[in-house]
This record gives structure tokens, C-alpha cells and sequence, in this order.
């Protein structure tokens, strides 16, 4: 899995590619460094001769943020019984957006910089991994994202090769059933939309962007005030997103990329509330997902 010469891993695109397969097994950014900062401590803890026999650090880092990762996972159910509301994964800005719009932040430490943005981190595919097994989930990212064969990722999950080909083909299943895909202009366009008839309160419109069976799920996490449970039908939805306009004076919404997809960030006095991010179909939204917990909003602080 990835080789790195000598015997100090440490590289920053060694790192990077650990943040990455991390985040998309886990969908936190912060859960994500963590388990790269304990694998790398665990490299660090071998004895010298130890470290000299590893022939591929790169790999054994890999193999082992995987591992904590798997773990995690395993106990997410416990930590999502506890959580208040629904939990989303973190959402992501685009780095490069933000600096042609000549934002004050470089972020070279930021862990969330250092994540590719593509298909794979879209909030609809992260929900999507969200409903996996922990061992689907690792299968299906280490092999169809990241492209590392069977024989590395059964040293991982501790099971066949042929089992971990099993365990990626169902999960694969899940993802293939579960999204229509559509054109990044197209799903720029209705969000735009989305935005105009938001700030105007036009009920109507907003009917008329949202499929008859959307579903809205906000995370808030206990720390800001939202629904607890998913928001379902267009109508609703649209008369939700307007009585939360009227409620909140002086609220700006911004069209901005959320995980590499046109989304939308509501803020005040230039503090980021709320990003939330679209699933588009046909022409219209078919689900939208609100991160207001402010602990998953520390990627957007200064970006707003």
C-alpha cells in the first residue's frame, strides 16, 4: 500500500495520503488526523531494528491507520446512540476557491487542506458509506477508491482475500443503487436557484426545486438549534427552510463548493452557521444535508 524509502515515513505526501483514506473511512476530519497522529506514534514506538525490517513504512502506516480506523468504526454505533439529532459527516471547502477568492488563510497545517476532493468525499457518497458495515466500508474505500488489491486489505480486516472481494462487491451494491448521477453545472444551477428563492421566501418556488419525496437531515449535534429528526416531503422542507429565513435576520447565503460539490454556506457577520449540501435529480433536490454543529465547522472558520 504506497512504498516510502528510508527508514522516517514521515513525508508530507505520505501524511496527506493518509489523511485521505482516513477521512473517507471515517467522514471526520478530526477523527481523521487522530488516527494518522496515533499510527505514526506507533511507528515511532518500534524499536530501531524493528523500523529497519519494515521494507515498506508506507505500506505498514497504511495498513495500520486502516486498522485504527476499522476500530473506530466499530465502536461509531455506541457514539451515535449518544449523539444528539442525526450525525453527518464533516463538510469540506474547497481549498483552491477560497484562495482565488483571496481569503487570509494558507492552511499548510489545516488536515482538511490536505484532503482530494472528488466523487469519493461527496456528502451523498460519505451517507452512503455511512450505511456500510465497518468492514465493507474499509474493503470497498481501500479497494475501489484507493485501488489497494485484496491480498493488502485481507491483511487489514484479518480475512480472506476472496471474503474482502466480498465484503467491496456488496458495498459496491450500496453505492450503485443509491445515486443518480448528474452534471456539476446542472447541480450548480438548481442550487443557485435553491439559494434565490431561500432569501426571497418564495414557498412556491422552492416547492417547485424540491422533489415531492426530498428529505432534509440537519446535525446540530446538541450545540445548535435544529430539527432532531430528518425534515420529509418537498413541502414541508420548503416551508421549514422559510420559517428558519424570517427567523434569522441578517443571515447571508453563499454559493460555495461543499466535499467538491456546489453547496450552500449560511452565515452572520461573516461566522459560518450552517453548510449544507444537495443531492440533485432530475432537475430537482432530492435530499439535503445541514452541518450546524459548530465542531464540524472549524474547516470554514475565516473562510466565510
Amino acid at each position: 500500500m504506497g512504498t516510502v524509502g528510508g527508514s522516517t515515513p514521515e513525508t508530507a505526501g505520505e501524511r496527506r495520503q493518509l489523511i485521505n483514506v482516513a477521512y473517507r473511512l471515517l467522514g471526520s476530519v478530526t477523527e481523521a488526523e487522530d488516527a494518522v497522529q496515533d499510527a505514526y506514534a506507533r511507528w515511532y514506538g518500534l524499536p530501531r531494528s524493528r523500523q529497519e525490517e519494515i521494507l515498506s513504512p508506507g505500506a505498514w502506516l497504511t495498513t495500520v491507520t486502516s486498522r485504527i480506523c476499522l476500530d473506530l468504526l466499530g465502536s461509531a454505533r455506541a457514539r451515535r446512540e449518544r449523539y444528539v439529532g442525526a450525525w453527518l459527516p464533516e463538510p469540506l471547502p474547497d481549498r483552491a476557491e477560497w484562495d482565488r477568492a483571496g481569503a487570509d488563510h494558507t492552511g499548510s497545517a489545516d488536515p482538511a487542506d490536505q484532503v482530494v476532493l472528488d466523487e469519493s468525499v461527496a456528502m451523498a457518497f460519505l451517507v452512503v458509506l455511512e450505511s456500510m458495515t465497518p468492514a465493507e466500508r474499509v474493503a470497498f474505500v481501500l479497494h475501489d477508491v484507493f485501488r489497494y488489491p485484496f491480498a493488502e486489505i485481507a491483511d487489514v480486516l484479518g480475512r480472506t482475500p476472496a471474503a474482502c472481494k466480498q465484503l467491496a462487491a456488496s458495498a459496491r451494491r450500496r453505492v450503485s443503487g443509491a445515486h443518480t448521477p448528474v452534471t456539476a453545472a446542472g447541480r450548480a444551477d438548481v442550487v443557485a436557484r435553491v439559494k434565490e428563492a431561500w432569501e426571497t421566501k418564495d414557498i412556491a418556488a422552492l416547492v417547485a426545486l424540491l422533489d415531492p419525496a426530498a428529505v432534509l437531515t440537519a446535525d446540530g449535534g446538541g450545540r445548535a438549534g435544529t430539527v432532531l429528526r430528518p425534515v420529509e416531503g418537498g413541502a414541508r422542507i420548503a416551508q421549514y427552510m422559510v420559517a428558519i429565513a424570517e427567523k434569522a435576520p441578517g443571515l447571508e447565503l453563499l454559493e460555495r463548493s461543499v466535499n467538491g460539490v456546489p453547496g450552500l454556506v449560511a452565515q452572520r457577520a461573516g461566522v459560518v452557521l450552517t453548510v449544507a449540501s444537495f443531492d440533485v435529480s432530475d432537475g430537482r433536490v432530492t435530499r439535503i444535508w445541514a452541518v450546524r454543529n459548530p465542531e464540524k465547522l472549524r474547516p470554514w472558520a475565516g473562510r466565510g
